[in-house]
């Protein structure tokens, strides 16, 4: 495993790490989520990113993850780099959600109780909160930080002008924000055309990729243009089947091409496609067993792209 640093910070990031959104929670079985944790780790990855409604139910990642920190990791906290959120609906009433300094800290409280921690490596404000006032969010991040709950502070999704305005509120309380959490793929290319990865370098922050694989659109899962039964896909909560357009469906084939002449999958290509360069300081993939976080790892092993193909898969994507 190779390691990056998270902009100006000592923050040093698996360039793959692993999420505990699907594949963790209590209706899942705890003996398989066990073995990828510990896969995992034995691997190289030392980041876990977690968020308080993770599941399903919400808060069982956290639970899982909590048992597997009390009866393996234990003596590896100090190599251990672990993230949770708030920010997401996460109980009834008006603060289950969002980004007041109740639901921050209770938030918080809570998580650090279900992984038995008592500290998490950097708390996340999950999503901006347009009601909220901004100042409100981000002094709770800063005083988590100063009260020693959490080491460092970070924010997911925010829009352009939001982040601005974090990286500079913090910066100036001393409690710098080093990493910006952000959906990035192929198909997602949002902070590169935003602007949101060159916004994070000049502040000092590392980006963080979270959906590099599209849920699942960037596999060989969708190519034939089949939906098993048992795919993200059939279940249909976070990606549908009217996602896989005809223009989708012939760019994954293209797609696949390429990935083939560099002898890797799809999904291999896809994540190596992230780190490219230094613009991305980690890459958040889930696993369902060990065999797909093996998979998925394989991608380390060739990240270089020649002009040719960058200049080949930018026309594929703009078509």
């Amino acid at each position: 495993m190779k390691y990056r640093r998270a902009g100006k910070s000592g923050i040093l990031l698996p360039e793959i790490s692993l999420g505990l959104w699907h594949n963790f929670g209590g209706d899942d079985v705890f003996s398989n989520s066990k073995k990828i944790l510990h896969t995992a780790f034995d691997r190289g990855i030392t980041h876990f990113d977690l968020a308080n409604n993770y599941g399903p139910p919400y808060g069982s990642a956290e639970e899982t993850f909590g048992k597997v920190m009390k009866d393996s990791f234990m003596p590896y906290r100090d190599e251990l780099f672990i993230s949770t959120k708030a920010g997401h609906d996460m109980w009834p009433g008006p603060y289950g959600e969002w980004g007041s300094r109740k639901n921050l800290m209770s938030s918080l409280h809570a998580s650090l109780k279900r992984m038995n921690l008592d500290y998490v490596d950097i708390f996340y404000s999950h999503r901006y909160d347009p009601s909220t006032p901004l100042e409100e969010t981000l002094q709770t991040l800063a005083d988590v930080v100063k009260q020693g709950k959490a080491l460092y502070a970070g924010i997911s999704k925010y829009p352009q002008d939001a982040a601005r305005f974090a990286y500079d509120y913090l910066r100036k309380r001393d409690v710098p924000c080093l990493l910006y959490q952000g959906k990035y793929n192929l198909f997602s290319r949002e902070p590169e055309h935003e602007g949101i990865l060159r916004q994070a370098k000049e502040n000092g922050a590392g980006f963080i990729a979270f959906s590099p694989l599209a849920q699942g659109l960037l596999t060989d899962r969708y190519s034939d243009d089949r939906v098993s039964e048992t795919s993200r896909m059939a279940k249909g909560k976070f990606l549908k089947k009217e996602h896989l357009t005809k223009t989708i469906l012939t760019k994954i084939r293209k797609l696949t091409e390429i990935a083939y002449g560099r002898n890797q999958s799809l999904a291999e290509m896809s994540l190596a496609w992230l780190l490219k360069d230094d613009s991305v300081c980690s890459v958040i993939v889930g696993a369902s067993s060990v065999e797909q976080l093996d998979k998925n790892l394989r991608a380390l092993e060739n990240t270089l792209f020649s002009e040719k193909e960058r200049i080949v898969i930018d026309d594929i994507l703009n078509e």
